[in-house]
């Protein structure tokens, strides 16, 4: 199973950290036998699957992430395993007052499963019953708690972010993760969820929002701390100059229509030009909550979405897409990921003309508080607006995304490491440094830039594991640590690049 780690854990299996087994212990209590762990066992796998297909579903993954608060790295993707993981784990906390050491190894189990998909060994029954009458055990399992549990764009814990996001997308998997979830409860808490709870559940969770159209305007945001934001960004310093440029313009009209002044029209709509992993989408979500500050939109969200999220398969359906996209954006930004789709007759019909016809009756319909991001490669981009009278008019604003220099590669490492608990020794800053200067070298329009690093440091992240999990003994800051021997050689990276692009 792929891992992508942006929270910080234990590399090492949980339920086989022997060190615990040092404490006082009763070594004949048992609080579960071999048959439990059998069927924990059971149930893991079927979850392990589940969160395969989720995290094969683009539109799932982007309405989860929509929902959680992505505050160190925008351009951090959390996957399906660490959703459920938060989600367990809010049921957990629901019933603490029920907690005991079956529950709380059913948890570490699954945090076993989940985060370093590790199986406990269940010949070692006796040991395991030791391990978890240990008091370090207690203290670390909270310790998994507190570090797992992801927190909603509004700052608040203890929410379904599974239920939520599949509700809103109306996925076919929604009841399947019930189950799941259910399942958790009833092992570890002999709770089981009446369908009338998981009724309330669905409702609650739909009132969120619809869709993944999330309002992501923070209370307590303000227009300073939008601009912090954004200068934190690596690299994009045209981006950044022609967003504070644009936010002076807007400035200045809302002056002139306090005095009375006459203001000349000003668009919101908006081409994003430039290749992939630049942060095209981070910089739409600072745009929109710029618009909310300076009064120019009513609610600052972000909805993302494109090509299949506007295009239907039948004569007079594409436009039904259409409409609901845009509704669910009023008061926000739309961003319409690789735009130049839309024109390109995939399928050998004319809906994506139908697309953009619609998209501009409505961006008309709606000018007051809506503004359109269309995003892509540059060459592509430039074609797709002159392609249509209406694009040109209405799209007159550009902002130009550059790849990233080897350095501004490096530092965006540096920052999944910061986020994620991991410190880089000094062989293995110059390995990387000789890797991101071999793939800026090689690189073409395709070039994955942010993409690109995040992959590799996941790679990173599985060579120490298997590095360091033949240790005798694992410190905290082997833990931490990358070496030189994590870190792929410079030429494999750049060839795995190439052959990703090619295939």
């Amino acid at each position: 199973m792929k891992k992508n780690n942006p929270i910080s854990f234990l590399e090492d299996s949980f339920l086989m950290i022997k060190e615990y087994l040092e404490g006082e212990i009763n070594p004949k209590k048992a609080f579960f036998d071999v048959k439990f762990i059998e069927q924990l066992k059971q149930e893991t796998v079927s979850l392990l699957s589940l969160c395969e297909m989720l995290n094969a579903d683009e539109k799932t993954l982007k309405a989860l992430n929509s929902l959680v608060n992505h505050s160190a790295s925008k351009e951090v993707q959390y996957k399906a395993e660490h959703f459920f993981l938060s989600d367990l784990i809010t049921v957990y906390n629901q019933q603490l007052q029920s907690e005991d050491e079956k529950s709380r190894f059913v948890l570490a189990y699954y945090y076993d499963v989940l985060r370093n998909h590790k199986f406990a060994d269940v010949k070692a029954i006796q040991t395991l019953n030791n391990l978890v009458a240990n008091s370090d055990f207690k203290t670390n399992l909270d310790n998994i708690r507190k570090n797992n549990a992801l927190y909603s764009v509004d700052n608040k814990a203890n929410q379904s972010f599974l239920i939520t996001a599949l509700s809103q997308t109306k996925s076919d998997k929604l009841q399947q993760t019930l189950n799941a979830i259910n399942s958790f409860a009833k092992l570890a808490f002999n709770l089981s969820f009446e369908k009338e709870t998981l009724d309330k559940i669905v409702a609650e969770s739909k009132k969120v929002e619809t869709n993944s159209a999330i309002d992501e305007f923070l209370e307590g945001d303000s227009l300073e701390k939008v601009l912090a934001e954004l200068n934190q960004l690596v690299g994009l310093e045209k981006v950044k100059t022609d967003v504070k440029e644009l936010i002076n313009l807007l400035e200045i009209q809302k002056k002139r229509q306090s005095e009375g002044l006459k203001n000349i029209e000003i668009t919101l709509h908006t081409v994003f030009l430039g290749p992939p992993g630049t942060g095209k989408t981070s910089v739409a979500r600072l745009l929109a909550r710029i618009y909310k500050h300076l009064g120019f939109l009513s609610k600052g969200q972000l909805y993302e979405t494109d090509r299949e999220g506007m295009i239907a398969g039948f004569v007079g359906q594409t436009a039904t897409k259409v409409d609901k996209v845009v509704q669910e954006s009023l008061g926000g930004v739309l961003f319409i990921d690789e735009a130049y789709a839309l024109s390109q007759n995939i399928m050998g019909n004319d809906y994506g003309s139908e697309a953009v016809n619609t998209l501009l009756k409505r961006m008309e319909d709606h000018r007051e508080d809506l503004s359109v991001v269309v995003a892509g490669y540059t060459e592509p981009m430039k074609i797709f607006v002159e392609s249509n009278p209406g694009l040109r008019s209405r799209f007159n604003r550009f902002f130009y995304f550059d790849h990233f220099t080897a350095e501004q590669l490096y530092q965006i490492f540096e920052g999944f490491c910061k986020n994620a608990d991991f410190i880089i020794n000094e062989d293995a800053k110059e390995k990387l440094s000789d890797t991101f200067d071999l793939l800026v070298d090689k690189k073409d329009d395709s070039f994955g830039n942010a993409r690109v690093v995040r992959n590799l440091f996941e790679k990173c992240v599985q060579n120490q594991a298997n590095r360091i999990i033949k240790l005798p003994k694992i410190s905290k800051k082997t833990l931490k640590t990358f070496t030189e021997e994590d870190i792929p050689e410079p030429k494999d990276t750049q060839e795995q690049v190439s052959f990703s692009i090619d295939k």
